[in-house]
């Protein structure tokens, strides 16, 4: 089974309170771009992170608002930034690193900065059609120049997503991997 891959970049998701902290009283995240998974979208809304040893300015908001503030990055960046968060799933905060976000109102600072776990967005359609229901973890073969294998990716079941793979730039650097590429899935 081939999949579409979405490379993730370094991103924040906030609450609506982190929002009004960052932006201002009242403030709305705007929308500049829909992303592949239903209801997700980039913000036009940027923030800069700083932590011990480094800032990286110009990260950008994703959307809409949620209910904790999470702020996802590469192995790469925490070099920048000083910093050694875990490699987690989305929402998944246990031992997150400290770090600093800052927008043009305020600032907050956060055990919230995590290295994403690989992960396959799917619906249980897909996970029964493609036979990895029932499976936590499944790996991806990519193939050309710098192929190879892909272990201990996650599977994310919910029938609002659409089927595709989410790697960061760590990863897709890795293996030259571009968004809209295609991996194959292995079932173990």
């Amino acid at each position: 089974m081939k999949v579409k891959v979405g490379v993730s970049a370094r991103h924040v998701h906030v609450t609506k309170e982190d929002v009004e902290i960052l932006f201002g009283k009242d403030y709305k995240l705007t929308k500049k771009v829909d992303l592949s998974q239903k209801g997700q979208y980039a913000c036009n809304e940027q923030v800069t992170l700083k932590a011990e040893k480094g800032i990286i300015e110009k990260v950008r908001i994703l959307g809409p608002e949620r209910s904790k503030t999470q702020v996802e990055i590469s192995k790469t960046d925490s070099f920048t930034l000083g910093i050694d968060p875990p490699v987690r799933n989305s929402g998944d905060l246990s031992d997150a690193a400290k770090i600093t976000i800052i927008g043009p109102m305020g600032s907050i600072t956060k055990n919230v900065a995590i290295i994403a776990a690989r992960h396959i967005h799917a619906t249980k359609d897909d996970a029964k059609k493609y036979g990895f229901e029932g499976k936590d973890f499944v790996s991806l073969v990519v193939k050309g120049q710098k192929g190879g294998i892909l272990e201990n990716v996650y599977v994310r079941l919910n029938d609002d997503f659409s089927l595709e793979v989410h790697l960061d730039t760590d990863d897709a650097n890795s293996f030259l991997i571009k968004n809209g590429d295609e991996a194959e899935v292995i079932v173990k």
